[in-house]
């Protein structure tokens, strides 16, 4: 009977640390599930990056008084490019909303010119860059959902007792900031 006294603490002990163990993993998982959505996005915008380069070298010759709406979609790339290695996404979620501006700027000045309009890799890159605007679209959506599960458990009692021991931080959304940047961008010429 004596070792009765001592088995049910113990076993008690036992499922408390197991169960802290479980909610940790979860926690690990989510994080991890998190960073690869991110990753997702990232290879997408890589792509997306190598592509506007492509456009405007094809669009220069055709626009050589357009200068600066070209140099602007490149200045606006690169500052994505820039904060996207920096790994801020905040910051990056701004810049992205800058560069779609810049691009439908681009498109709508473009439209000017029927002999670019007309010009088969031009025709070829904006599709290639609607087909990538559409995979960053479900790239985004993809992080944002492993975003809110985890956020959710570090919120979540009785997980948020592991996620602040664990030092587990809320992560950011990949949101659209203002009402300008969700409108749709117009890519057909």
């Amino acid at each position: 009977m004596e070792h009765l006294v001592w088995i049910i603490p113990v076993a008690i002990v036992a499922l408390v640390v197991m169960w802290a163990i479980a909610v940790y993993n979860g926690l690990v998982g989510r994080r991890n599930e998190s960073k690869n959505s991110w990753s997702q996005i990232d290879v997408q915008l890589k792509r997306r990056y190598d592509l506007i380069p492509n456009l405007i070298e094809t669009a220069k010759g055709y626009m050589k008084h357009e200068r600066e709406t070209l140099e602007g979609v490149i200045r606006a790339r690169q500052t994505c490019v820039d904060l996207n290695k920096a790994g801020n996404i905040g910051e990056l979620v701004k810049a992205e909303g800058v560069l779609e501006q810049s691009l439908r700027g681009f498109y709508a000045v473009a439209e000017g010119y029927p002999d670019l309009k007309a010009n088969q890799n031009m025709m070829k890159l904006q599709e290639e860059l609607t087909s990538t605007e559409n995979r960053i679209g479900f790239a985004r959506q993809a992080y944002n959902d492993a975003v809110m599960r985890m956020n959710n458990a570090i919120e979540q009692f009785p997980s948020s007792i592991i996620a602040g021991f664990g030092n587990f931080k809320q992560l950011e959304f990949f949101e659209v900031e203002s009402p300008e940047e969700r409108k749709v961008v117009k890519v057909s010429f």
